[in-house]
């Protein structure tokens, strides 16, 4: 039995954020009832043509799902999510800002009608505030919540690599989920719950947040380095590879000296004993390091800080994630359908001993909806008049 089985989840959802949250229940064995518009659907789906000509970040978020289409701008598109809802657990949506509640599908109106219902609400802002109706995009808050300014080199700001705030606010939707129906099995009813990619981004932003707020010094951009911790960086070797060291207290830094270094002496030096006295003398220790891991292959100064216990990385390219021997080593592989063929998908980190994920197929755009529709006595056409709603509200300003 997986954790979800018998849990069904009715999302409106488009983008990253809410499609994370959603592929992860799934993936935990809740049945996930997609609504996309029937001119498109999830706008994820045209990123890109990377997995022979589907889109690499829906393929990546949507497996295990049933894709009903149905125009919400229609008021029989409308009724048919509305019959839906009866059957559902629990109901989210990424739409923009006020959209929702135009539809007639807000959380209040939603619980009132369905107590038991869970009801997430996923925006870029949140619901109140200045910047509630602004457009939020990944990149976007990036930038507003201070995160790109602490990430790249001393000069020149940059966004992360992955979309951080999209997959952050997302994690954050798939444990309020998990809590909600937790509390409705206690006996507390259904839940209305907002997640942002603000608040998300502004929650993990700690360290620098709260160095700035007491201190009224923003830590300074240090590329892979850390601020705060020396030596927590990379360092050259004679293959011309760069190997990641990361030293997290005065007793590794003794280690490193004597066992890696082959200078003792460095442990008691005033300027390198302790991390704040590293801190200071950053240049000095890292030239220190260099001199000493330039000499060595990568092979040979893994092996050296293994040995002395030392936190070490290679400086992988994502050719070498797909073929790292970890993931082989634990069987970490797996197929997914497409509709396209079959392609390789990694497991999810969630790991029960006694039952493995599903990891069911991604939809064509509409290949569920007369299934679904008939199967909870819905009209099949329900999906195909369009009214007077302008189109905005069937979109999701949200995440990118």
């Amino acid at each position: 039995m997986r954790a979800l089985d018998g849990v069904t989840i009715v999302s409106l959802e488009q983008a990253v954020a809410a499609p994370i949250a959603t592929r992860h229940l799934a993936d935990l064995g809740a049945r996930v009832i997609k609504i996309e518009r029937p001119d498109g659907g999830d706008f994820a789906r045209g990123y890109d043509e990377a997995v022979r000509g589907m889109s690499s970040h829906f393929v990546w978020l949507n497996r295990g799902k049933e894709s009903v289409a149905l125009d919400l701008k229609s008021a029989r598109g409308r009724e048919a999510l509305a019959a839906l809802l009866p059957h559902a657990d629990v109901f989210v949506q990424n739409l923009a800002p006020g959209a929702a509640d135009r539809l007639g599908f807000g959380s209040a109106a939603l619980r009132a009608a369905h107590p038991d219902l869970v009801v997430v609400e996923m925006s870029g802002y949140g619901s109140t505030g200045p910047l509630h109706t602004k457009r939020a995009y990944d990149l976007l808050v990036q930038g507003e919540t201070g995160l790109a300014s602490v990430t790249g080199t001393a000069g020149e700001a940059v966004k992360t690599g992955i979309p951080v705030a999209d997959i952050g606010a997302g994690l954050y939707a798939f444990s309020a989920v998990l809590a909600a129906l937790l509390r409705r099995e206690r006996g507390g009813g259904g839940a209305c719950v907002e997640v942002s990619m603000f608040d998300a981004i502004a929650e993990w932003m700690g360290h620098p947040l709260y160095t700035t707020l007491h201190t009224g010094k923003q830590p300074p951009r240090a590329s892979l380095g850390h601020p705060a911790i020396v030596p927590y960086d990379a360092y050259p070797t004679a293959d011309g590879t760069d190997v990641l060291i990361g030293v997290q207290n005065d007793r590794q830094w003794r280690s490193l000296a004597a066992e890696v270094l082959a200078r003792p002496d460095l442990a008691e030096h005033p300027d390198y004993a302790t991390n704040v006295a590293r801190c200071r003398h950053r240049a000095a220790v890292d030239a220190l390091i260099g001199e000493v891991t330039g000499r060595l292959t990568v092979a040979e100064l893994v092996r050296a800080l293994d040995d002395a216990g030392i936190g070490n990385a290679r400086l992988n390219s994502v050719h070498g994630l797909v073929d790292h021997p970890q993931l082989a080593a634990r069987d970490r592989w797996r197929t997914v359908k497409t509709p396209v063929g079959p392609v390789d998908a990694v497991l999810p980190p969630i790991t029960f001993t006694d039952t493995e994920a599903r990891m069911d197929a991604v939809p064509a755009l509409g290949e569920h909806t007369e299934a679904v529709l008939a199967e909870f006595g819905i009209d099949s056409d329900s999906d195909s008049d369009s009214d007077s709603d302008s189109d905005s509200d069937n979109d999701n300003d949200n995440d990118a």
